[in-house]
């Protein structure tokens, strides 16, 4: 596609689909990026994120008003009113449906283009009733957001021939796509840096099968297929999971040269294999088809990695994309020899490419995108804040009845520190909150990581989690290699891998760990990211020797993770939690 006009210093972002978001990038670097979720604490929120761009363009002042400010879009265009779990559910059922077969080979036809078109115009007329005139959107094909947020932002920076970088990107469905190979070249003209060399159709979509059979096992796509995942490693050392996997496999084939791939003669588009797959997958037990599902998933992500590093020389690899979101996958494409360095994007469904958006018009206006650094985007929370919700609350039922005493506290990380030592479970809310499907820390519930009695209280107390699932760690960065196995030396701060715990140091957090498979998904805190929640994790250190804790993230089941303190605090009393450090505060619960 054409690259859009010079951009000016200031970039916005919006991904107004499924999980809504803003972002603002100023002079190369992300500044901003919030999940409309999060203002209207509704799940998953979609179309126009009104708030999270309202925030956006505060940001931006007066040139976001005048109409100075570029807003880059995901997608060339976006279906409004898609995104409601009952909506997903009701589009799947349909995909079983006669109609829904014969729809498909319309798709990328003129009848297609039309379609797309009008959705356009809803998108455009809605995002100018918000205050966004039509000269000043940028649409961004959805693919090519998703690798710019893992281009522009990765790690290794620098010019020349070691610089190149593999950049995968793999979801469901964006503009008809389902997956790219692009060669991003820091020395490479300007506008030409990304260059796309391959990309796989929608409907031959390894995203949406997996989603496909999250459906088919009872639980809602694109919201759980990390439960599909959590489920897999119980039967993994099965005989008959390869059996399971090789039934997916046989639907799909690799080209020539390995870097795409194509349904199996008589395999329907993934937009309409329901009945297929129900043929396919009647009568096999439940925890073998997880198994099988998830291996399959990473088998095929590995053996496209490794066409993709043969075919072009290059072995550092940057991906993005919702199916990137699987960490088992993730860890299987870190131990391919031939990889040298690999980057995901955090929280890399599309709720990011308000930021990759952003990257890509940024970067063709001629700013230099720098790495992505800490994602807490969110305002932080103000003492003034706190004092407000504790007045409201302390006029409620409970704070009439004397159901919990709050106090101020210059000291907040070590009485957090020595709560969390003595066995209690508890809720922080600080500082800005994280941008993205992982809690790191500022919107956490945490406890002890060697107490699993600490996963069956939270998961009562809170959580409601299925009993398969597994709960993961915050560790201080400095100690990471004490506690788990990294084929490759990456970090990770944003939760984006599973590692090998090691066998010598599983009983110090084994309740941050896969019961079965002794997996887990770190979150590594530096100070530099992070000082508060970093000095809180030295101070339980300190006490109890060890620099790890479990951590999950602070909302009720069903709902988004908390942003300000007056969520924060009612969660807390419609909970079963007892602690409470909410910025500089200390709040327990009395009489319990």
């Amino acid at each position: 596609m054409a690259a859009p006009a010079p951009a000016p210093e200031i970039v916005i972002g919006v991904h107004d689909g499924h999980n809504a978001s803003a972002a603002l990038i100023r002079n190369g670097q992300v500044e901003l990026a919030l999940q409309e979720e999060r203002f209207t604490r509704i799940k998953n929120q979609g179309d126009a994120p009104e708030n999270a761009l309202r925030a956006a363009q505060k940001l931006a002042g007066g040139s976001a008003v005048t109409g100075d400010t570029r807003v880059a879009l995901n997608g060339l265009y976006m279906n409004y009113g898609q995104w409601q779990r009952d909506t997903i559910l009701t589009d799947y059922r349909r995909s079983a449906t006669l109609a829904s077969r014969l729809k498909q080979p319309f798709k990328d036809t003129i009848v297609d283009h039309v379609y797309r078109r009008r959705k356009a115009q809803v998108r455009e007329h809605r995002l100018g009733e918000l205050g966004l005139a039509a000269q000043q959107l940028v649409p961004v094909e959805h693919h090519l957001a998703h690798a710019s947020a893992a281009y522009y932002t990765r790690p290794w920076r620098g010019t020349g021939s070691s610089q190149r970088t593999l950049v995968l990107t793999c979801d469901g469905s964006g503009d008809r796509l389902s997956a790219t190979v692009s060669i991003g070249d820091p020395g490479a003209t300007a506008g030409a840096e990304l260059r796309r060399i391959a990309q796989v159709s929608e409907h031959d979509s390894i995203g949406r099968l997996y989603a496909s059979v999250t459906q088919w096992l009872g639980m809602s796509p694109q919201e759980h297929e990390y439960k599909v995942m959590g489920l897999a490693p119980y039967v993994a050392g099965d005989h008959r999971v390869g059996a399971a996997g090789e039934r997916f496999t046989r639907l799909f084939t690799f080209s020539g040269d390995g870097m795409t791939w194509q349904r199996a003669p008589g395999v329907p588009s993934m937009y309409s294999s329901v009945d297929f797959l129900s043929r396919l997958l009647s009568g096999q037990r439940f925890d073998l088809i997880a198994a099988g599902i998830q291996g399959f998933i990473e088998n095929m992500l590995v053996r496209w990695v490794r066409n993709a590093i043969r075919e072009t020389g290059l072995h550092k690899v940057a991906c993005s994309g919702g199916v990137f979101m699987n960490v088992k996958a993730n860890l299987a494409m870190l131990e391919i020899p031939e990889l040298e360095d690999l980057y995901v994007f955090p929280s890399c469904g599309d709720e990011s490419n308000s930021i990759g958006a952003a990257c890509w018009v940024g970067a063709q206006g001629g700013q230099d995108i720098r790495p992505l650094g800490p994602i807490y985007f969110g305002d932080p929370i103000t003492d003034a804040e706190v004092e407000q919700a504790l007045q409201a609350a302390s006029s409620s039922p409970a704070g009439r009845h004397g159901k919990f005493k709050a106090c101020y506290s210059h000291q907040v990380a070590r009485k957090t520190a020595e709560w969390l030592a003595r066995g209690k479970i508890v809720a922080r809310a600080a500082d800005g909150v994280e941008f993205g499907a992982r809690a790191l820390g500022n919107r956490s519930i945490l406890a002890r990581a060697d107490s699993p009695v600490a996963v069956r209280v939270i998961n009562q107390m809170v959580k409601n989690r299925d009993f398969w699932m597994p709960f993961a760690p915050s560790v201080l960065a400095e100690r990471a290699d004490d506690y788990y196995i990294k084929p490759k030396p990456v970090a990770s701060p944003y939760m984006m891998f599973a590692f090998p715990s090691r066998p010598e140091k599983r009983a110090v957090f084994s309740a941050a760990q896969h019961a079965y498979d002794f997996t887990t998904r770190p979150h590594e805190v530096r100070a530099e990211h992070n000082l508060g929640y970093h000095t809180m994790l030295k101070e339980y250190e300190d006490i109890t020797g060890e620099g790890i804790v479990l951590n999950t993230s602070f909302n009720l089941h069903g709902e988004p993770i908390v942003y300000r303190a007056s969520e924060a605090l009612d969660v807390f009393l419609r909970s079963g939690l007892e602690h409470l450090a909410l910025g500089n505060w200390l709040i327990e619960k009395t009489g319990v």
